[in-house]
């Protein structure tokens, strides 16, 4: 139920976008019958809150708050969901470049944290995990332990969750492709068996 919800108001506020008449273009130049921008999330107060909520229950439900020190998002996408949710936890926030900077103290990690230290890793969108983990990586070579990393929609690529297992670092997400897709009066037929093809492909 509760994914049901949170696809239905991703679907709501067109942060996901289906037509399988007019192909989207994504930024790696593949055609694609949807299109999602959890970015869009940030404008809506109660549904941003809600996300909080949710990958605060995550940590409860899967390792418990007590385990985690810090929280750091990912560039962009993942740095308000990891203020939102260090604010709702009570908890530091940072967020990891995806490259060192070039002038100053060149940092890629900002924010406020000490070797050994346990983190929790913000993202919105998972597709292949590729970015993700090098952020998971560039915490860990930091001397930092990931515990886990949280998405709001995850595409259930096998090529992620391969990625993931190699890191031994688990990936919890609010929502995903088998929910978009199964949830009865969201999608017709089919955009369901042009979606699921789609998904195959991307394989």
């Amino acid at each position: 139920m509760k994914m049901k919800k949170i696809i239905t108001e991703l679907i709501r506020i067109k942060a996901i976008s289906i037509n399988i008449t007019e192909l989207f273009t994504w930024a790696s130049g593949i055609k694609a019958p949807i299109y999602i921008d959890n970015r869009l999330t940030m404008g809506y107060p109660h549904l941003r809150w809600t996300i909080a909520e949710r990958f605060a229950e995550l940590i409860n439900t899967n390792f418990g708050q007590d385990k985690i020190d810090n929280i750091f998002g990912t560039v962009t996408a993942g740095i308000p969901h990891a203020a939102l949710l260090g604010h709702l936890l009570q908890l530091p926030f940072g967020y990891v470049r995806s490259s060192k900077k070039g002038h100053g103290k060149q940092n890629q990690i900002e924010g406020v944290y000490e070797k050994g230290q346990k983190i929790v890793v913000t993202e919105d969108l998972i597709s292949t995990g590729g970015s993700v983990i090098e952020v998971v990586k560039t915490l860990q070579a930091a001397g930092l332990e990931v515990v886990a990393v949280l998405a709001i929609f995850s595409y259930q690529l096998k090529k992620a969750t391969i990625a993931f297992e190699s890191l031994q670092v688990p990936l919890y997400t609010l929502t995903n492709f088998d929910s978009l897709v199964t949830t009865n009066g969201l999608l017709s037929k089919a955009e369901q068996q042009i979606l699921k093809e789609f998904q195959q492909q991307l394989e």
